[in-house]
Parts: C-alpha cells; sequence; structure tokens
C-alpha cells in the first residue's frame, strides 16, 4: 500500500500519517529526510522526536531514499517525512542534475515494493509562480513529483487544518 499524505505547513500531515502507521505495525519506520541546516530546523527535529513513542525504527536518509525503501520488506510499515525536504536535498545539493534519476528510482520502487508506504509531502503549488529560478523549479519538480506518486498510490489524502480528506483510495 502507497499512500501519499500532502498538505500545507502545519496541516497535521506528519501526525496524521504517524498515527496511520501505528495503526498498521507495533514497530514502524520513521525515514527521515530533513537535516539540521539552522536552528529552527533543528527545533522541529526535536520536537517530532518527542512526539513519536520508542516503538519507531528511525532512518536519517536525506538523499538516497530509493535505496533506504528498497531494502523493506512485506510487513514493513514505513513513514516518509518529508519528500519535499528530500527534493530539497537534491536541488540544492552538490549533484543537482542527479535528481531525475533519484526520482526515476524511487517510483520505481515505490511501484515494486511489498511494505505500506505513507509519503508525507508539501503542498507548495497552490500559491502564486515564484519570482527565483530556484524556486519555479522547486515548484515544479515538486508539483510533477506529486503528481507521479499519486498516479501509483493506492490512497491519497489532502490535510486541511489536521483533518485528513482521502482524495483518492483504491482497494
Amino acid at each position: 500500500m502507497i499512500e501519499l499524505i500532502a498538505g500545507g505547513a502545519r496541516s497535521g500531515k506528519s501526525r496524521h500519517a504517524m498515527g496511520r502507521a501505528e495503526s498498521l505495525s507495533p514497530s514502524p519506520i520513521l525515514v527521515a529526510t530533513a537535516t539540521a541546516e539552522d536552528e529552527g530546523m533543528a527545533e522541529r527535529i526535536r520536537r517530532h522526536r518527542q512526539e513519536r513513542g520508542n516503538q519507531w525504527r528511525v532512518a536519517e536518509v536525506p538523499l538516497e531514499l530509493a535505496k533506504a525503501l528498497g531494502a523493506l520488506q512485506a510487513g514493513d510499515v514505513v513513514v516518509v517525512d518529508c519528500l519535499t525536504l528530500w527534493l530539497s536535498n537534491w536541488l540544492c545539493g552538490e549533484r543537482p542534475d542527479d535528481w531525475p534519476s533519484e526520482k526515476a528510482a524511487l517510483l520505481a520502487v515505490l511501484g515494486a515494493t511489498a511494505a505500506d508506504v505513507l509519503l508525507v509531502t508539501n503542498e507548495v503549488g497552490q500559491g502564486v509562480v515564484p519570482m527565483g529560478r530556484l524556486s519555479r523549479e522547486f515548484v515544479d519538480q515538486s508539483g510533477w513529483l506529486h503528481q507521479e506518486i499519486a498516479a501509483i498510490s493506492d490512497r491519497v489524502t489532502l490535510m486541511h487544518f489536521g483533518i485528513p480528506t482521502v482524495i483518492r483510495h483504491r482497494s
């Protein structure tokens, strides 16, 4: 089962994904893509750690997401938090030209995995078109990534104000 969980900042998407994962497994896995580049992000990471129970296994994976998910097995339940941070890591990292092949690898792994994967992501395409080149590239790439993952997802959930709205559910 693949589920894409999208929403704006502070929409409740991470909390929702973690609750879903805990209902599916006594020992879910968190794949965290964030890096503590500044004090604000370090605080977010600390807060997420405090909110998690001890049953969670955690892997910090800022770049090689496809490789990490490729190691999953049937019965594993994993939350990836979050795709837009992962995309930022690629676009702003040392090898941005490798992004298309890494995205293709992720889509291939998601299409083949027997694990349950809940993918958390920020919806950033509902605002104005950004003026800066990198910002436009980020919005474009995240929109295309979200469309491709939604197309292969069994369930797509949009979060508003802590309220999940399932916009696709395939049995």
